[in-house]
């Protein structure tokens, strides 16, 4: 394929920025000098039109077709930001920042775009409009959010979004995907277990906020096996037990726990808050003692539309070769907040046999870049056949 040698041609290039990303991560908002490069590099290429600070640290730039007798405008999502993680990988361009690396991929996936970008404008063999989006703070800071509520997909008149994420364990360049709910909503929960604290050797003058929150941990898991319907999905974790005191002789006047809710429905999501709370309060008041809940909703439910799904599996198809049903996913993914404003779609990549993403070991395979380009730019090109 024309698209797949250009991209080959290009692979030196497109790794070369990869590797300096690599080596220069930023975390949540603060991609400065990433959104500085990656908007240089737009210009440079020629698109019609580079803006930046979408979303605080957000860039946006569009290419135009040789035509537009369609009208249709199409946004391509990549996101920019790192992890807090110290890498131990050992790479020649390992990250030069102390406590932050690439641990899911981002690099790959801004230089993916970014070749795409490259050759689209070099090209322009479609007709309509590419709207090509390169956003900050997906590891929990919400920059999907706040690009769309920054009025990214009106001010553009974007019409319909796709994003791809790499995939370790999937063979390198392979693609798959699935209709509907993919990736989990993602919520928080933080709570306070309030009691008496005294001494150890007295344990019948206090109010034992430890086997109070110890209790609590072990009801919450009744949430999957006796409130949710078997053949829904969700996961509740306790990620964190802190008491108030250290010593070997205290009974702790108080019990912070901290965790995350995944569900895979609206309904799932609203009954799994709501029993969090009954059941933490509820089994506090057993012991008379108390349970102040914080549940914080994050990520929504990503969910891929029918006929995006269904075309960007025939691409992916019309690239590698095969696209496989991908399986249900418990992480969350802040591409929901765009396909809750446009319909789109959201594949995954194959990364080969690599750390997982979030490891310390992990890093994005190089191989799979033409396949992750072609791709995008096959999006365009048949989705807005030139006229």
């Amino acid at each position: 394929m024309p698209v797949k040698n250009r991209f080959a041609e290009l692979l030196p290039e497109i790794t070369a920025w990869r590797h300096d990303l690599h080596e220069n991560p930023e975390v949540l908002f603060e991609t400065h000098r990433t959104s500085a490069i990656v908007a240089e590099k737009l210009a440079a290429f020629g698109c019609d039109e580079v803006t930046t600070g979408i979303g605080r640290t957000g860039v946006v730039a569009v290419i135009k077709g040789k035509t537009d007798t369609s009208g249709k405008v199409i946004g391509l999502r990549a996101d920019m930001d790192a992890l807090p993680i110290h890498e131990q990988t050992g790479l020649d361009y390992k990250s030069k920042v102390d406590g932050a690396m690439h641990a899911c991929g981002h690099d790959g996936h801004t230089a993916m775009l970014l070749g795409a970008a490259k050759y689209l404008s070099e090209t322009r063999n479609f007709d309509g409009t590419v709207v090509v989006i390169f956003q900050p703070a997906e590891e929990g800071g919400g920059g999907g959010k706040e690009m769309c509520d920054d009025g990214m997909m009106d001010r553009w008149g974007i019409q319909e979004v796709y994003g791809m994420h790499n995939w370790p364990g999937k063979p390198v360049g392979s693609f798959a995907i699935r209709p509907g709910a993919f990736f989990a909503a993602a919520d928080q929960f933080e709570m306070v277990i309030e009691g008496k604290g005294g001494h150890a050797a007295k344990p019948q003058e206090t109010i034992d906020t430890t086997v109070v929150a110890s209790h609590i941990v072990i009801a919450l898991q009744t949430i999957a096996s006796r409130n949710v319907d078997p053949v829904e999905q969700v996961v509740v974790s306790v990620t964190s037990f802190e008491t108030s005191s250290k010593a070997h002789n205290v009974i702790p006047q108080t019990v912070k726990l901290r965790g995350t809710v995944r569900t895979l429905s609206a309904a799932t999501r609203d009954l799994a808050e709501k029993r969090l709370v009954e059941i933490a309060n509820g089994t506090a008041a057993t012991f008379g003692a108390t349970a102040d809940v914080n549940y914080m909703r994050g990520y929504p439910v990503m969910v891929n539309s029918e006929e995006q799904t269904d075309f960007a599996a025939a691409v992916a198809k019309s690239v590698s070769g095969d696209c496989a049903d991908a399986p249900l996913v418990m992480g969350g993914e802040d591409f929901a907040f765009m396909l809750e404003e446009r319909p789109g779609a959201y594949i995954l990549v194959g990364n080969g046999d690599t750390a997982s993403v979030h490891h310390p070991e992990y890093n994005f395979t190089d191989e799979a870049i033409p396949a992750g380009c072609s791709w995008w730019a096959e999006i365009v090109e048949q989705r807005m056949p030139a006229a």
